[in-house]
């Protein structure tokens, strides 16, 4: 199995001198395909900077990214650009669909933007992947915040991406619309077939991190541990010991 992607000593320092900022400090963390992990840590422990520059969002100050066994390393913004659009699929808390366009439209629209022109049954799969083949007509007005983030991430899988980055994906959704698109996203996964293959997930709840695969954890900037297999109490364990938090009964 190989590494969809791969953080090799990466560092991420913000400003200079007095006012400099580690925000990473060495991480070397692999995600294989076909993995789901969730990452967490304390505020400032470097979750959302780890998950930009995995992403090639953002730039290390040293180390590298690899990304589908392409280094990003002295990759020109093009180059990045296309990486992106081609191997990787972004889904946020959110959703930010076009009110004006239906469901099967806004899950077209990367394809359009990447100049293509959307092939619908590519687009009526993933559709139905997230369970909305039914909803394909519907503009997001009409569906419901849980149905919306299925539309969002059904966009991001319709390029086939390496690998789905995911920040605080279910932070605006209730708690049983939240448990039911995570298993969505599990399942794809789990599934191994031409849908999504590997997610690396950002989140500050244990509940949402039990179910992923595995998780990661950070603290001030640096790989804290893992933890397989993961349970919401044994995650909420580990989050004590990092921030002293209360574990919940």
């Amino acid at each position: 199995m190989h590494d969809a992607v791969r953080l090799e000593a990466v560092s991420k320092t913000y400003g200079a001198g007095d006012n400099a900022v580690a925000a990473l400090r060495g991480v070397s963390l692999a995600f294989p395909a076909g993995s789901f992990t969730a990452v967490m840590g304390p505020s400032g422990s470097g979750k959302s900077t780890l998950l930009q520059c995995a992403a090639g969002l953002d730039v290390p100050t040293s180390g590298r990214v690899l990304i589908d066994g392409t280094d990003l390393t002295g990759l020109g913004e093009r180059a990045l650009t296309l990486l992106r659009r081609d191997r990787v699929g972004f889904v946020f808390q959110a959703f930010n669909l076009l009110p004006s366009l239906t469901a099967e439209q806004n899950v077209a629209l990367p394809l359009r933007l990447a100049g293509h022109r959307p092939d619908p049954a590519l687009v009526g799969r993933a559709l139905h992947d997230v369970g909305l083949a039914d909803r394909a007509g519907h503009r997001p007005g009409e569906l419901s915040g849980g149905q919306q983030q299925r539309v969002a991430i059904a966009r991001a899988l319709v390029t086939r991406p390496a690998v789905l980055f995911a920040d605080e994906p279910t932070g605006a959704l209730d708690t049983a619309t939240s448990r039911g698109l995570l298993q969505t996203l599990r399942n794809l996964v789990d599934r191994g077939d031409e849908g999504l293959s590997t997610i690396v997930m950002v989140t500050h709840d244990p509940v949402v991190a039990a179910f992923a695969h595995r998780v990661a954890f950070l603290a001030d900037g640096r790989l804290a541990g893992e933890l397989a297999d993961p349970t919401a109490r044994a995650v909420a364990a580990r989050m004590t010991g990092l921030t002293g938090a209360a574990v919940p009964a």
